[in-house]
């Protein structure tokens, strides 16, 4: 049977189309009617609350919930995707805020939005899973950290003019502020974290942040109580979309300068929009299109820099809500952005009210669930390796900057994989006895036939790359006396690289030396096509190579 290989830009058609295509009944629209209220009354809150966190405004956060929201889902490549602005960005967003403006969150924004879209049609969707998951659980809760420290300036009401970027500086402001706590502001955050709390683990069906956001707005208008809100803070909220605009300054060396954190931007994106998409795939027995999903994260960034608005992602907590309230098809998404649109025209003023107390509250949840207790307590019965890799990850996302975090983290990350890997590639001597790999045979250890006298024989198992490179050039200064002949068994040899190829011919020409005559048998297809473009001695199989070694 003759399979036809789809063209690659099947790759790219958004899943609203394939949705479409299959046939879209009445049915499935109520449903997806139904899953966008249901989690535009989750997002709402949490758009403003994430958008607060960032340095930005309410509004700011909203715009992106609709833009994103309504892009992601048009022209993503998962058919459950709920796109806004998230936790994992809101530290790159405030640095970039607090080093070059909200003009420069804009060009950074729209920057990591073409990188997204370039990593899309270069195809590296599936490279994100590559990246290893201690670094991931690291940097998340680094971020998780961040988010949870930046709120407790609205969660006790202190009066600090300007939060700093830097941790430190951060804890500092704190302490110098500490006498200017709130005792009101104080006992609201605690009893909007017990009402979440209390919601999630006695009624987890109903909305809590909404709630939680309506109870305490009542309770500051009828108390009057002295605590700040989205009004007094930020002014009234817009009733409609801004028009379109971009920024004047637009230079090489502006570029330049935001480059890294477009490129961190784009990373995070990228990484949380794929790993939102596969939890989705696994809960609704799907597969999301990878490489569409990254182009429509970056036009969705694209459109939402032009607005005004924050860096959009795929969310996983309303991601995971849309599938649990319903969801059919991207159509669910679309809906959300509208509901939420909606509520801007309808209920803006009333967001005024708002106690940034509460909104801290929600977010300090956010980041607890960010943080994935589980997944840290996981990591800890690893190896001293990968733990060590997540400390580091979260040190530096937290102390330094999350860029340099997951640099690092991947770079040990890679180190580690490749010790582990060359403690697992074998190079066995066939002095005597040589591992029973027949499933014919049941003994584990058999006794060979001897070798020829003056011929010495080794087997490898495992990959020939640069971490065992070395060990492959030592075996001659294990050999007392100098054979004549040595067999390289390379059966179980499945690749060799660049280091593992220049291993080879130094070890050959150290042969050459001592007049060693060196034999390769059992190559599997590459290493084959590697070693025949030596003019290497090859062997079919290992008893070939002894009959060969005889006659030298």
């Amino acid at each position: 049977m003759i399979v036809e290989k789809s063209p690659w830009w099947h790759l790219y058609i958004p899943k609203i189309v394939t949705v479409l295509r299959e046939g879209y009944s009445l049915k499935s629209f109520q449903a997806d009617a139904l899953a966008g209220l249901t989690v535009a009354i989750v997002a709402i809150p949490l758009a403003m609350a994430l958008a607060i966190a960032a340095g930005a405004t309410p509004a700011q956060g909203l715009i992106t919930a609709v833009i994103g929201g309504i892009l992601v889902s048009a022209l993503g490549g998962s058919r459950v995707q709920i796109g806004g602005p998230s936790g994992a960005g809101v530290v790159v967003v405030f640095n970039v805020i607090a080093a070059y403006g909200f003009e420069g969150l804009i060009l950074t924004t729209f920057m990591a939005g073409i990188i997204l879209v370039m990593a899309g049609f270069a195809r590296l969707g599936a490279w994100i899973k590559y990246i290893p998951q201690p670094v991931v659980t690291g940097f998340t809760t680094g971020i998780a950290v961040l988010i949870f420290v930046s709120q407790i300036k609205d969660l006790f009401g202190l009066a600090i003019e300007k939060m700093p970027s830097d941790f430190f500086d951060k804890l500092t402001a704190f302490w110098d502020g500490k006498d200017s706590l709130n005792s009101e502001t104080a006992i609201l955050s605690l009893f909007c974290l017990a009402m979440i709390w209390g919601f999630r683990r006695y009624a987890p069906t109903l909305p809590a942040f909404l709630i939680v956001i309506f109870v305490s707005s009542l309770a500051v208008l009828g108390l009057h109580l002295p605590v700040e809100t989205i009004g007094t803070a930020f002014g009234e909220l817009p009733r409609s979309l801004p028009m379109p605009d971009f920024p004047d300054d637009i230079s090489m060396a502006r570029l330049r300068e935001l480059l890294p954190s477009a490129l961190t931007l784009a990373l995070l994106t990228g990484i949380e929009s794929l790993l939102s998409a596969v939890v989705s795939d696994g809960m609704i027995d799907r597969r999301h299109r990878s490489n569409c999903e990254l182009v429509g994260q970056g036009l969705s960034n694209m459109a939402t820099a032009c607005f005004g608005g924050l860096p959009v992602t795929g969310a996983i907590t309303r991601t995971v809500t849309n599938v649990r309230a319903g969801a059919k098809s991207p159509l669910a998404g679309i809906f959300h952005a509208v509901f939420i649109l909606l509520a801007m025209m309808l209920f803006a003023p009333l967001a005024s009210y708002i106690p940034l107390p509460a909104l801290a509250a929600i977010l300090v949840i956010v980041a607890i669930n960010m943080a994935e207790p589980q997944k840290i307590k996981h990591a800890f019965r690893s190896s001293y390796g990968e733990r060590a890799v997540l400390l580091i990850t979260i040190f530096l996302t937290v102390t330094v900057d999350l860029t340099l975090a997951i640099e690092v983290g991947v770079v040990l990350a890679s180190i580690l994989f490749m010790h582990q890997m060359s403690k697992v590639v074998e190079i066995e001597s066939h002095h005597r006895y040589v591992q029973q790999d027949r499933p014919d045979r049941k003994e584990d250890m058999v006794e060979r036939q001897k070798l020829p006298e003056g011929v010495e024989s080794y087997a490898f198992r495992g990959p020939l790359f640069f971490g065992v490179a070395t060990q492959f050039i030592d075996l001659l200064d294990h050999l007392n006396p100098v054979p004549k002949v040595i067999i390289l068994n390379m059966e179980h040899v499945p690749l060799i690289d660049a280091s593992g190829e220049d291993a080879i011919r130094t070890f050959l020409k150290r042969c050459e030396k001592k007049n060693i005559f060196v034999i390769f048998s059992g190559l599997q297809p590459r290493p084959r096509k590697i070693l025949h473009g030596m003019s290497c001695v090859l062997a079919a199989d290992y008893d070939e190579a002894i009959e060969m070694s005889r006659t030298k």
